[in-house]
């Protein structure tokens, strides 16, 4: 193994990690994004951000974005030095602000920022890496425990929404 890719392996246990989080987040937080989008405030909210300038709209997006990803590793590194309550907390709201206000900043100003050449590089090398890492992990036996657990978390969200 080349001390290039030894040197990797920390970065790529962090970044499937969250992807992983990310991965069986997904049934509880689409519903709930879904919801908050459907608030006349953020579609307001939405139309305005839509339209801005494509660079005011980037700077709308760098600048919580800057924020709440640092703030996923730093909340990883507390669960990693035992601090699991504040170190899920620290997830939690990094998550939560990545889907409530940097999705939404997105989704309105998409069309505009992928007029930005290297945004759209960026944007085109992020997912491609986030499928790299996916179809990796896929092939890993920890995948089927993952999935399973996941499939728990959907029914218990749909269990939750029938019992309403």
């Amino acid at each position: 193994m080349t001390l290039k890719r030894l040197l990797l392996i920390p970065l790529q246990i962090v970044v499937g990690f969250i992807v992983v989080i990310d991965e069986l987040a997904r049934p509880i937080y689409r519903p709930l994004i879904r919801r908050f989008a459907e608030l006349h405030v953020v579609e307001a909210a939405e139309a305005a951000v839509a339209r801005l300038p494509r660079f005011v709209i980037l700077v709308l997006l760098l600048v919580p974005l800057a924020i709440a990803e640092p703030l996923k590793i730093y909340g990883l590194l507390q669960i990693g030095q035992g601090h699991l309550v504040r170190g899920v907390l620290i997830l939690a709201l990094a998550y939560l602000a990545s889907f409530l206000l940097i999705e939404r900043i997105y989704d309105a100003g998409k069309s505009k920022l992928m007029t930005i050449s290297w945004f759209a590089w960026v944007i085109n090398f992020i997912a491609w890496i986030r499928a790299a890492i996916l179809d990796w992990l896929k092939a890993t036996p920890v995948w089927g425990a993952i999935a399973a657990t996941k499939a728990l978390v959907a029914r218990a969200v749909a269990a939750v929404r029938t019992a309403r």
